[in-house]
């Protein structure tokens, strides 16, 4: 195992985290995650270790989306950095290679009649 390193940009908001997760054992991640966004350092103040494997099981009941739900209200309910704490999660343990992930939006056009 080995850290990761994810670069999240979080869209019309402007704001970029910068998280790394370094494996301290065969289970334990820590998450340090840096970001000019109130609201995701406050979800950062919870989440500064995490078990893999609990959080793989558990899935959206895990440590990482349970803190989300509580931080992260109204408009920042889509927030995608949640996703990207857990991807670099994955990685650091060894549960996942490390690929490219990525949202891309806009406006749809409308059909020509």
């Amino acid at each position: 195992m080995s850290a990761a390193r994810a670069t999240i940009h979080a869209g019309v908001c402007g704001f970029v985290t910068v998280e790394t997760a370094a494996p301290e054992d065969d289970t334990a991640i820590r998450l340090a995650i840096a970001t000019p966004s109130e609201n995701i350092q406050g979800l950062a103040r919870s989440l500064t270790v995490v078990d893999a494997y609990y959080e793989i099981g558990t899935g959206f009941g895990g440590k990482i989306h349970t803190a989300a739900r509580s931080a992260l209200r109204g408009c920042c309910s889509g927030c995608v950095v949640p996703s990207g704490i857990f991807k670099a999660m994955q990685v650091a343990a060894a549960l996942a290679l490390p690929a490219e992930a990525r949202i891309e939006l806009a406006r749809a056009e409308e059909e020509e009649r």
